[in-house]
Parts: structure tokens; C-alpha cells; sequence
């Protein structure tokens, strides 16, 4: 897709610069996840589409999203679950002027984390973006679609 980035200046739209936008494979978009913290998750709440952003690391491939008592998200998948519950991810890096960076949306099957062992592990690697006095428990998304583009000048 060639298209033109363009700004406001005075009112009038100024032309920036053409861009492309490139599609990422599977390694580099999982990889440009592992270079930010926070993201928006992608579930159904009541029937219905719900969106929350929420702080994340890399675990391999997988995606971990830290969890709070009382939080939206800790009803949407029980310890149990085996399969786990369709989800989606998103993050993205997009300059606000330019409009030029990276964009990656996995869709996979999240499940409740509650071994203590890894709870403390992923505590100690996760920086909350909201304060919350203990992490309780964990969704790990596993990645079963990833896609990714990039829009470079």
C-alpha cells in the first residue's frame, strides 16, 4: 500500500513523506512484542467485544498478561480450562506525526496461570502500568495467528 503521511499545520494538511507498508512474518513480529510493554487485549465480555490494555512480556512465543483480583479479565478463563478462550492481542509503535512504525495482532487461545513458581517469575519480570499490591494470577496467550505490518517512508 503506497500511501502519503500527512500532518496539520495552520490548519492546512501538509505533506510529510509516501509510505509503504511491508508485512512482518511470524519471528519478527513476535520479536517487535518483546520490545514493548504494553498492549491491548481482545475479548468478549457479556456477549460482547471488550478491549483493555494491559502490560504484557514475552515468554517464547507466548504472550503473559498480568492479572488482579477483581480485574475484568480474571473471569474470562477458569484454571481449568484446558483449551482456553479466544483472544486477541494487539501492540504497536506508531509515530503520532509521521505515522510510520509497526503494528502486530495474535489471535490464540488464553489460559489461567496459577503456579506460584511461575506467578513470582512473571511478577518479577512485569512492569505494572497500574498499582496493585500482589499479582495473583497470569493469562498465557498462546499465538496460533500473528500478523504484522510495518509503514516505513
Amino acid at each position: 500500500m503506497d500511501d502519503e503521511a500527512t500532518q496539520r499545520a495552520g490548519g492546512s494538511r501538509l505533506t510529510v513523506a509516501p509510505r509503504r507498508m511491508t508485512r512482518l512474518d511470524r519471528v519478527e513480529a513476535l520479536s517487535l512484542l518483546g520490545t514493548v510493554s504494553l498492549g491491548r487485549i481482545v475479548f468478549t465480555e457479556r456477549a460482547l467485544p471488550a478491549v483493555r490494555p494491559v502490560n504484557h512480556l514475552m515468554d517464547g512465543e507466548d504472550i503473559i498478561v498480568q492479572l488482579h483480583e477483581g480485574a475484568t479479565l480474571t473471569s474470562i478463563v477458569a484454571p481449568t480450562d484446558e483449551v482456553g478462550v479466544v483472544v486477541a492481542y494487539e501492540a504497536d509503535v506508531i509515530d503520532p506525526d509521521t505515522h510510520l512504525g509497526w503494528s502486530v495482532v495474535v489471535t490464540g487461545y488464553a489460559r489461567r496461570i496459577t503456579d506460584d513458581e511461575e506467578l513470582a517469575r512473571y511478577a518479577a519480570r512485569l512492569r505494572p502500568w497500574v498499582a496493585h499490591p500482589v499479582m495473583n494470577a497470569a493469562l498465557r496467550i498462546r499465538p496460533d495467528l500473528v500478523t504484522g505490518s510495518r509503514l516505513t517512508a
